[in-house]
Formats: structure tokens, sequence, C-alpha cells
């Protein structure tokens, strides 16, 4: 039989997730179609057949890719086909690749590619959730080392009740979204949007969400026991005890002393010329020892990092494990940026710099879920002299898109509605310095520069980064982690909020055996180190300026009817280009009557306001407005009075006496004033021009 397909099925809350082996990609080590309703996404997945040399990491990149055709849709722009992964793309490979890197042998130097297509798509259920399943499904049928499986799940919740895997629609009603993924006996990942919730909701909410995991990690164990491959035996890269043994006695005392340099770049300095004269010192000894004794080298500064933190409460640079670095922090740095801030915290500085625009600056989202456009959008740069090096320039990375897309998920929140600030808005984070915790510096200076700028944020907005140190049933919770503890520690916990709640969570735990006790602390820590960053804030900039910049445009919104939006734009867009020149403001008309005026000049904002309400005005009884004679005949005088708008003065209208040719009065061309006596069921308004002459006469 050419194709022996097995599948297997858990139940979920929209409908089931199946899993089907044997049909498709049978060529790679392990392959696995996923469907949920109408989507399905195919993973396939495929290893080396032997070590990459040189190198001291797992090299493992993971692909996801969205097909336009899933959607039955072309791809958008000039060339009909897909190019670039585009940020969703490139942010669901991070959220696939994060959970399952850990999970890989230690020293495993294989090649691994992870391959996930989404084929089809409902618009119901997400395809992303069905990728990062089927990714670990498809590791633990293939033949390629895998401690795992691991599962993902996304959680909602609405009226105040978790919804596990919402769909499309349900995500819209919810006042949270996570992704958490995790093991039968540990939570590995966490990542996603808040409402200004409290912890306590949080911590429930990724606790039961695992509970959830654990009954699809059975099913992924089930099916791989019954139709998976045999894993390989694979050589792993593993040091000589007797040359460990060594190198210990020989640098760990050398490499106690360098870890109390305080300074970043003195400290990688003098580490890295230890290390090379250790290296150099063995290598004479045994010229093929090199590479072993450069990863024993990183094993002993591991352990002294550690054990100083865990036996002494000791961080590289002395600070209480619940203390944030000094902070310091400016606004309105830039002169002519619509607004600015300074972030500094430690070694880690973000300067954010944010443009006001119009609606026509909005960012233009295509992806297989449908059109859309974005109004506010935050970008994060990490150029290489933030950490003291040289380096290529290209566009962003995987990294910072990541990055971005955290700051941008933490302020959103917090942004005015488009009615009460209908500016498009884009923060650019600037990474100067870096020492940890870039990500959580450009939500801090984000927030300075939007209130600087005169945005109405609801309320300011910090983040913070935490880690771990465990070892056995001992650890320590780090607050505000520098790149070092980082590295060396067990868990990378950023979270963001206001002083009401949580607005943004990203966690990645590195071991297994995580409990809801170290969480719980984690939170509580967090909370209070983000209490202090506000505070820090709030002494330089409380709330937004009264007033945007001199060289921001002034962003009026009005609406109209849609009946009237004729009137406006006028014969061949002849009326809305004579406001154009005559004001010099830009305008935008949306297809529900939304009109955009724009301009840097106040006055002229103003001028082109009154000019559009003019146009779709209707005339009012008893009022009294200045018009131009149009026409003029036997029985009285046309006068416009709005544009586009006639009334008659008849001509026992235009004095007390008796007229006997409107001549005697008026001209075409006079301007003059007219009070509106009567409009009929018609629309047909009467004027008159001497009681409006009395009224002036009485003023």
């Amino acid at each position: 039989m050419l194709n022996e397909i097995r599948e297997i099925s858990v139940d979920l809350h929209s409908a089931p997730m199946t899993f089907e082996t044997g049909r498709m990609a049978k060529q790679a080590n392990g392959a696995v179609l996923v469907k949920q309703g109408g989507t399905a996404v195919l993973v396939a997945v495929t290893a080396s057949g032997s070590p990459r040399e040189g190198i001291d990491f797992f090299p493992l990149s993971v692909e996801y890719r969205e097909k336009a055709y899933a959607a039955g849709k072309f791809p958008g722009g000039f060339f009909k086909r897909e190019g670039r992964p585009s940020s969703r793309e490139i942010l669901t490979c991070r959220l696939i690749d994060r959970p399952i890197r850990p999970l890989f042998p230690k020293g495993f130097r294989n090649e691994v590619q992870v391959i996930p297509i989404v084929l089809s798509t409902d618009n119901i259920h997400h395809p992303d959730i069905l990728a990062m399943n089927g990714s670990s499904m498809a590791l633990a049928l293939s033949d390629i080392p895998f401690n795992g499986p691991v599962c993902s799940m996304r959680v909602g919740r609405i009226n105040g009740e978790f919804v596990f895997n919402p769909t499309f629609q349900e995500k819209e009603e919810s006042d949270l979204e996570l992704i958490v993924s995790g093991s039968e006996d540990a939570v590995l990942m966490v990542e996603g949007a808040v409402q200004e919730l409290d912890e306590s909701v949080v911590l429930d909410a990724i606790w039961q969400t695992h509970e959830e995991i654990k009954k699809m990690v059975a099913v992924q164990k089930e099916f791989a026991a019954r139709y998976g491959k045999e894993k390989i035996d694979i050589p792993v890269f593993v040091v000589d005890a007797e040359l460990d043994q060594k190198v210990r006695e020989y640098a760990t005392g050398q490499f106690k002393e360098i870890f109390t340099i305080k300074d970043k770049l003195e400290l990688y300095q003098k580490k890295a010329e230890l290390a090379e004269r250790v290296v150099e010192h063995f290598v004479e000894q045994d010229p093929e020892c090199g590479k072993e004794v450069k990863k024993i080298i990183g094993d002993i500064e591991r352990d002294i990092v550690r054990n100083r933190i865990l036996t002494e409460n000791i961080r590289t640079d002395d600070r209480a494990l619940d203390e944030v670095r000094e902070i310091e922090c400016e606004v309105g740095v830039l002169d002519r940026t619509h607004g600015s801030a300074l972030f500094t915290r430690g070694q880690t500085q973000s300067l954010v710099a944010i443009t006001l625009g119009t609606s026509q600056d909005q960012q233009r989202k295509d992806s297989i879920e449908g059109e859309g456009f974005e109004r506010f959008m935050l970008h994060y740069n990490f150029p290489s002299f933030s950490v003291g090096e040289t380096g290529r320039f290209f566009g962003p990375g995987r990294r910072e898109i990541g990055h971005g897309h955290l700051a941008e998920t933490a302020l959103r929140p917090l942004l005015p509605s488009e009615d009460d600030f209908p500016y498009t808005i884009r923060l650019v984070s600037e990474i100067l310095e870096s020492n940890g915790s870039s990500s959580m510096a450009s939500v801090c200076a984000g927030s300075l520069a939007m209130m600087e700028a005169g945005v109405p944020l609801k309320k300011p907005v910090a983040g913070i980064a935490m880690g771990l140190i465990k070892e056995g049933e001992q650890y320590a919770v780090l607050s505000d982690i520098m790149g070092l503890e980082d590295h060396l520690g067990d868990m990378d916990f950023k979270i963001t909020g206001t002083q009401d709640g949580i607005t943004a969570i990203q966690i990645d735990i590195k071991i297994s055996g995580l409990s809801r006790e170290i969480m719980q602390k984690a939170l509580e820590q967090a909370k209070r180190g983000r209490m202090h960053i506000l505070g820090e804030m709030n002494k330089v900039i409380e709330g937004a300026r009264d007033n945007i910049s001199e060289y921001a445009p002034r962003l009026i919104l009005l609406t109209v009817p849609v009946s009237k939006i004729k009137d406006v734009i006028g014969p061949g867009g002849k009326t809305i280009r004579n406001i154009v020149e005559v004001t010099g403001v830009k305008i935008d008309i949306d297809d529900d009557g939304k009109v955009h005026i724009a301009s840097v000049d106040e006055e002229a904002a103003k001028k082109a306001v009154e000019m559009v309400k003019c146009l779709v005005e209707d005339p009012e009884i008893g009022r009294t407005y200045t018009g131009k004679v149009v026409r003029i005949c036997n029985f009285g005088a046309f006068v416009e009075i709005l544009p586009g708008t006639d009334g008659l003065v008849h001509i026992s209208k235009l004095a007390r006496r008796r007229v006997n040719t409107v001549e005697e009065i008026l001209t075409e061309g006079d301007i003059i004033p007219v009070k509106v006596l009567d409009i009929d069921k018609q629309g047909r308004v009467s004027l008159s021009y001497i009681d409006a002459l009395e009224e002036q006469a009485k003023k």
C-alpha cells in the first residue's frame, strides 16, 4: 500500500484536533498533518546525518510559512508568490522554537530543521497552535533524538471564565490571550497579552492551561509509541572527565576573582583574556583539546555565578536578589521629533522616538486571515555597538521583531481610542546599550515618549525581566536580570504592566519542574520591581502633555452623514481640492463618513473644519446666514446660504415698503445677510432680507 495513513484525535473546545501521518512528506525524518475544523498545517522535520563541526551550539531552525492559497487568496504586492516571511510568521517561528529547543540532548550538534506549512485555514481555528503541536508530534514520531513531547495551547478569558483554544471570534471578546507550552511535568513557555489583570488571574490561567496540556501530551505519547520511529544513536559532544578536573583545578580560582568585577565590558574583557590563557596552557600539552577546554570554561563560569547566588545571595554586581539597577529617565531629548525619551537602567539604555501621523500612515496588513490596517506600531533596533561589538547592518532579525512585538503588546492596552486620539502612532526604540532586558527598557521609554508627545495614554507602563537559579530544591528568584544572569540562569521571565495590573508576559523556562510556588514568587517580586520602576518614571512625567509637538500634524476627526460625502468631495473632487488649496491641509474621507483633517498649522486645520461643516450643514429655521445672490427673477432672488443650498428671498421680504423690481435692491453676486423663515416638506428654504437687516440693527 502506497500510503498507510494513521490518525489520532483529541477533543478540544471548538472542534477535535486530528494528527495524521503516513500520507504526506514521507521522505522527511518525521511528518504530520494537523487538522482542526477547516484549518490544516503540515509539519515536516529533518536532521543532518552528522554533527556540524566547529560550533558550540545546537543548530536548530524553524521555518513556519502561511500559504495564500490556504485562504483562497493571491499574495499581495507586485509579485504573485510568497516571499520573505511576514512578522507574524517570524513570531510563530519563535513560539515553536522556544519550547522545543531545550528538549534536545545536550551536546547534540546535528542540524535540525522544522518546517510547518499552513495548507488550509477556516479563520475559525488558529494555525499557529496547530503548527506548535504538529512540530512536537513530528519530532516525537521521527528518529531524531527529542525529549518531548511538548504541547501548546491558547487560553482566553470571557466573562471571567477561562476558554481553552478559543476561536478567532472568541479571542476578540477575551481580556486575556496567553499561549502556554508545556511537557507532562512542567510549563516551558508562556507568552501573551493581558488587559491589566491581577497576577493571581494570570497564574491561574497558566496552571489551568497546563492541566489541559497534559491531556494533549498523553495523546502525543500514545501516537508516538504506536507509530514512531526508533531514535537513532547520534554522537553527542562529551568532555573528558580527567581533563575537566584538571581545568577546574587550574582555572576556577582565577575566574572567581574575575567575577568580582562590576562593569560589564571590563568583566567580559578580563574573562575573555583569562579564557584565552587557560586554553593556551592546555593546548600546549594537547593541541586537540582546545574545544573541550572552552566547554569546561563555560561550565566553570556557570557554576561560579550560580553557586554565589544560591549559597551567598551575591550577584555579580553585588545587588540584592530583588533589587533593581539604578534608573535614569529623560524626556524631550530630541528637538525635532514629535516626542522622545531616554530610559537607562544599569547598563541597558533605550532611546525611543515617536512620530504621529494620519490614517494614510497606517500599516497595511495582508495575511491569510484577511486585510487590515494597524494604527500603532513599535519598531525595535539592536545595533552591534550596543554591546560594544562590530557587525554588519541587515534588516530586522527574528530577535528584533520578537522584542519589538513584546514591547508593542505591553503598551497597546493603554492606548486611547481612535475617536479620542485619531493619530497613527509609530515608536522606534534604538537600543544604545544592552546588558539585559532591552525589550523591557523599550516599554518604559515608549511609555515616557508617548506621554511627552501628548498621547493621552491611560496609564504609564513599565516592564521588568526576572530570572531564576535552581539546583535541586534550592532556588533564587532574581529581579532585573543582567545578560550574564540570563545566559547562565534557568528562566527568562519578562512581565509588563501598570500600577493596576499586567499587560504582557513572556516566560522561557530552561528546566523542568518549575512549581506554582516559584512562579507565584516571581510574579509577586516582579510586581514590586514594576512599582519601583513606575515610581522612578513618574518623577519625570506623570501623565500626557496637554499639547502635541509643534512639529506634529494637528489632526481633527469629524463625522459627516454618508449622504453628504459627495458634497464634501464635489464633482470630480473639485470641492475637496479647493479646501486643500485654500488651507494647505491634508484631508482623508472614509466610506463611513469620517473626515480626517491634518495640518501642522492649527489655524489652517480649524479653517478647513469650518469649510467642511458648511458643506454638510443643513439650514436652520430662525438662523441668520451670510449668503450670495446667485439668481434674480421677477418674484425674488435666490441666495446661496450654504454650499449647495439655495433659498428664496421673496420680493415682499426685501423691504418694509413696496418694491417694484428686485433690481432696485439686489444685484447678482451681492453678499447679503438673510434669515431662514421656513423650510417646507420638499426642502425649499424661505428667506428674508429685511428681517436679517433689522436684527443686525438691533445689535
